[in-house]
């Protein structure tokens, strides 16, 4: 006889498995990018913090990022290849405690849908190296009503004219 017990601890299990399927996997689709390195290679190239975040999809805490307070007109990039992403033309400040965008550069970012945490989202990502940038949602500012919420650490800033 089946017991409720046996009910609880299939379910947890099953939403456990779940879960972790999509943590440990989050590069699992067949994309490939331009830029391939080890997984040792990104180690050593990035510091822990930004070797979560880029390859493992992690996110810094929020309000901890210099590039949140950025106001300077120049150049958002990759921080694993140094693949502009995105222009300071696009930046707003979105009170999340993440630097935000409206819009990335052309042909810049991928995406995918994220279903970690129980949740859909769209996560972005580097089209040239597949580094995670963050996520993006549809609660921006217009023009395109997008808000690309972005992990500091996944990006570096290059002050300068910002390309249109």
């Amino acid at each position: 006889m089946l017991s409720r017990r046996f009910f609880l601890l299939t379910g947890t299990a099953g939403l456990a498995a779940f879960a972790l399927k999509n943590q440990i996997a989050p590069f699992a689709a067949a994309e490939t990018f331009a830029v391939t390195k080890t997984d040792a290679e990104w180690k050593a190239m990035l510091g822990d913090e930004q070797y979560r975040i880029l390859r493992h999809e992690d996110t810094e805490r929020p309000f901890t990022s210099a590039l949140n307070e950025e106001k300077r007109k120049g150049t958002f990039q990759c921080a694993g290849c140094a693949l502009p992403v995105y222009s300071s033309e696009t930046k707003f400040d979105s009170g999340t405690g993440w630097p935000s965008f409206w819009q990335a550069l052309p042909d810049a970012v991928g995406t995918r849908t994220d279903t970690s945490f129980l949740m859909v989202r769209t996560e972005c990502h580097c089209s040239r190296c597949g580094g995670h940038l963050g996520h993006i949602f549809d609660d921006g500012p217009k023009p395109t009503g997008q808000r690309h919420c972005i992990n500091g650490l996944s990006m570096t800033f290059v002050p300068g004219a910002a390309p249109a």
